[in-house]
């Protein structure tokens, strides 16, 4: 599949309307370099489909990149320029990548930064951007703990993927790998789906978007109180 044969699976895809078991979602992570994708390289790609609630194992990438360098990023990921001697180079890894992502909506805990290496990568060597829609599954999970889907259940004061592991009863194996981050964040993604059939969000449009708290409102701030 060429990076066209990408752009083209778009030409018919999911809308807001479309039914959640009748999407491709496809839970990404990657380990990078750094933080600034302008500057700081892909190391590995992990991903695994989830359609109709289902986590499809058949369905599923991990790539190595090469890395030119070892740097502080390795205490993490623990990766290796040694061990990535092998890897793919960048452009090959990503078209590869493209072929398998196709038209899926990018999920994927704190996701933000995953979408915008890609993107940025996928810019530099093919001129184009990634044109997936993407959830967050933390945006997803203040979402519907606001409607009210978590009744009962603590939701953790801090937002990591260890976090929401823990909340919904997922042994966190194999961390700070991209296969193995993307397949305990599916694992967390159809706890998600299941809470959102739970509270009416059947809908791909009904799982989207970022989370914005409702601000709030001191009572001395309010028309005609005289405050302190």
């Amino acid at each position: 599949m060429s990076v066209d044969a990408y752009l083209a699976s778009f030409d018919s895809t999911w809308d807001e309307s479309s039914p959640v078991e009748a999407v491709r979602f496809v839970v990404l992570d990657t380990e990078t370099t750094g933080f600034d994708p302008r500057r700081d390289r892909i190391i590995t790609i992990g991903a695994i489909a989830v359609i109709d609630g289902e986590i499809l194992l058949e369905d599923s990438f991990e790539v190595m990149l090469k890395l030119a360098y070892n740097n502080s990023s390795v205490t993490v990921h623990g990766i290796t320029r040694d061990e990535a001697m092998d890897g793919m180079n960048e452009p090959e890894a990503l078209e590869l990548f493209l072929d398998y992502l196709r038209d899926g909506v990018i999920v994927g805990h704190h996701i933000g930064h995953d979408v915008q290496a890609l993107d940025f990568a996928c810019g530099k060597h093919f001129d184009v951007n990634l044109k997936n829609l993407s959830l967050d599954t933390m945006d997803l999970t203040l979402h519907l703990n606001d409607a009210g889907a978590f009744t009962g259940r603590a939701i953790p004061e801090g937002f990591t993927l260890d976090s929401l592991c823990e909340m919904f009863g997922v042994k966190a194996h194999d961390r700070h790998t991209a296969g193995g981050d993307a397949f305990l964040t599916a694992q967390v993604f159809l706890r998600l789906l299941r809470a959102a059939k739970s509270v009416g969000r059947v809908t791909l449009g009904s799982l989207l978007g970022a989370y914005c708290p409702e601000p709030t409102i001191d009572s001395k701030d309010l028309p005609g109180n005289p405050g302190v």
